[in-house]
């Protein structure tokens, strides 16, 4: 009975074995038979155009092989490959460099040009006290060059034959035309008065003639206008002759400032440009003004144009020679297409601009350009509005570019060695 007992023990031990077995093997066909169609499956190939240098290194091979270092070198895939003249870049390396990007807008391109400038005296304010008339200075009310004088302020008493002798012609004609009546008596009286205005005689003096009779010896000689004298070119007692330039007095109510533009920037200016003018003596007080002239020469020796600006100067305190700085604001006609500066790659004989075209794809793309103001350039060629562009970190998506380029250009069969 026991011998019974351990042999129905074994045969039911087997007996489980078995089914186990069986209940195990349906469940694992499935899972074999999927993996074994996966790895019946035909993988599509990629091709292998060649194989770059891992450090980057304008270096590649048609075959695999390692650099000095031991670093294998990199598969190139055919599907990798973009558009020619673009590149792509990874979105986490995009982030990394800081990519931002820009759509072209049409806008005004405003442009501020700078020259240097100095008060000069307005030339029409500018007077010349002078005798018509030989004579003699007697005494001197104006005697220092920088005085400043008023309109009809006594600067000097002069003695002069030639006066003397006017003077008695109209006191002659008056006596005529008492005696007798007539167009004759009136004529002379009208000449000898004409005689003394020609000689710049003031109307109070021949007046006074009139009036009085007399024949006064002297004349103090009025001031022409209002002003400071610039110059003084005569003394007390001097002997002067008639066309001598005795003083010059200028009016400095209103000054010029007279800007060196240089020649590239002329074009620019035109008459009635706004300016703001800052004296240098006086920078926390900008003044506003227009151009009001540019001069039809060209200085050699600087290549500047001078450029005048007609400011008021009602308390003085614009003094000749001094300097100022002078910013001419242009205005451009119209709207133009118009990228920001730092979009702009330029190595001096060629301007590019790097065009994002989307999931990390960018073009570099040659431009001409045209006006420059206010942080933006003109783009008379190669981009439209709505196209987008890079306008920071430029120059590390033109590295990659470059590499790229140079890459596959010592991937091409014929330069291969």
């Amino acid at each position: 009975m026991r011998r019974l007992g351990i042999w129905l023990s074994l045969a039911a031990g087997v007996a489980l074995g078995v089914a186990g077995i069986y209940w195990y093997g349906s469940l694992a066909a499935p899972l074999d038979n999927a993996r074994a169609e996966d790895a019946a499956a035909p993988k599509p190939e990629r091709k292998i155009l060649y194989y770059r240098n891992p450090m980057g290194l304008a270096d590649t091979s048609p075959t695999p092989k390692k650099d000095p270092m031991g670093m294998n070198y990199l598969p190139v895939y055919a599907d990798e490959q973009d558009d020619p003249g673009t590149v792509k870049i990874s979105l986490d390396k995009i982030q990394r460099s800081g990519v931002r990007t820009e759509k072209v807008e049409a806008r005004q391109i405003l442009r501020s040009v700078r020259a240097v400038g100095r008060v000069e005296h307005d030339e029409s304010l500018l007077t010349i006290v002078a005798l018509r008339t030989d004579g003699f200075i007697e005494d001197l009310y104006v005697n220092k060059t920088g005085q400043h004088v008023s309109k009809g302020e006594k600067l000097f008493r002069v003695y002069s034959p030639q006066i003397q002798s006017a003077q008695t012609d109209l006191i002659v004609a008056m006596r005529a035309r008492g005696k007798m009546t007539g167009p004759d008596s009136e004529k002379e009286l009208e000449g000898a008065m004409l005689r003394l205005r020609n000689l710049g005689i003031p109307q109070d003096r021949i007046d006074e003639v009139r009036n009085t009779g007399l024949n006064p010896r002297t004349l103090d000689w009025p001031a022409p206008a209002d002003g400071d004298v610039i110059e003084k070119k005569v003394i007390n007692g001097q002997r002067v002759l008639a066309g001598d330039e005795l003083y010059r007095i200028a009016d400095h109510a209103r000054v010029w400032v007279m800007a060196d533009v240089a020649e590239s920037d002329i074009a620019e200016i035109m008459v009635g440009m706004p300016v703001t003018v800052t004296l240098r003596a006086a920078p926390a007080n900008p003044v506003e003004g227009k151009v009001t002239f540019i001069y039809p020469e060209l200085n050699p020796e600087t290549r500047t144009v001078a450029v005048r600006i007609e400011l008021p100067n009602p308390d003085g305190l614009m003094k000749t020679a001094m300097y100022a700085d002078v910013v001419f604001r242009t205005e451009g006609q119209q709207a133009v297409a118009a990228v920001p500066d730092s979009a702009v790659i330029d190595s001096g004989t060629r301007q590019v601009v790097i065009v994002a075209k989307g999931d990390g794809r960018f073009e570099p793309r040659a431009v001409k350009l045209g006006r420059r103001g206010e942080g933006y350039a003109e783009v008379t060629d190669g981009l439209k509005p709505g196209d987008e562009i890079v306008t920071s970190a430029t120059f590390l998506i033109d590295a990659e570019s470059n590499l790229r380029a140079a890459l596959q250009g010592f991937g091409q069969p014929e330069t291969q060695q």
